[in-house]
């Protein structure tokens, strides 16, 4: 499927190979599925994660599983889950944020990216809860002891102009 190729993003596609083989990658927030598609294809077993994972749940390649939840109740959802990676793009739901170095298992990579203040200049989104601040990312890698393998805030106008944040770290041990 080389849609997925095409679609994932150039951060996720420059790291995932980071990702520890023989683990269970996360695709949290995982929209339509580009990324959860994409990982699989490279071998990796994917749990997508999302309130409407319909399109994914069409897929018939057997690494991937898909969890229909809501990830932004009172509980966390995914408690007690361990994973080798974890992919986020462009979602930002700060109360359950340090939840994810958490359920790294040692070894494991989080690849991060996601809108950045200064975002609503190019549009949406532009509500300061869904964008980051300066160092955001890096201060929750700090915070939980992650080795920071590259971290980028800046303009991009590939997909779309705006301003995003981007983290790979390793959680060591």
């Amino acid at each position: 499927m080389h849609d997925a190729q095409l679609n994932a993003s150039p951060w996720v596609k420059r790291f995932a190979t980071q990702i520890p083989k023989g683990g269970l990658v996360l695709d949290l927030a995982c929209g339509a599925g580009r990324h959860t598609i994409f990982l699989a294809d490279l071998g990796y077993s994917v749990l997508a994660v999302d309130q409407d994972v319909s399109l994914i749940e069409q897929n018939t390649n057997s690494l991937i599983t898909s969890k229909a939840t809501n990830l932004e109740l009172d509980e966390w959802p995914l408690d007690g889950l361990e994973f080798s990676g974890i992919v986020v793009t462009n979602y930002l739901y700060r109360p359950h944020w340090d939840q994810l170095p958490k359920m790294l298992a040692k070894g494991g990579v989080l690849i991060y990216e996601t809108f950045a203040q200064g975002n609503a200049q190019f549009g949406k989104p532009s509500n300061p809860n869904f964008l980051l601040n300066p160092g955001e990312l890096l201060n929750l890698a700090a915070r939980h002891a992650l080795k920071v393998l590259a971290y980028e805030d800046l303009y991009v106008d590939e997909p779309k102009p705006a301003m995003v944040q981007r983290l790979c770290a390793l959680k060591e041990g």
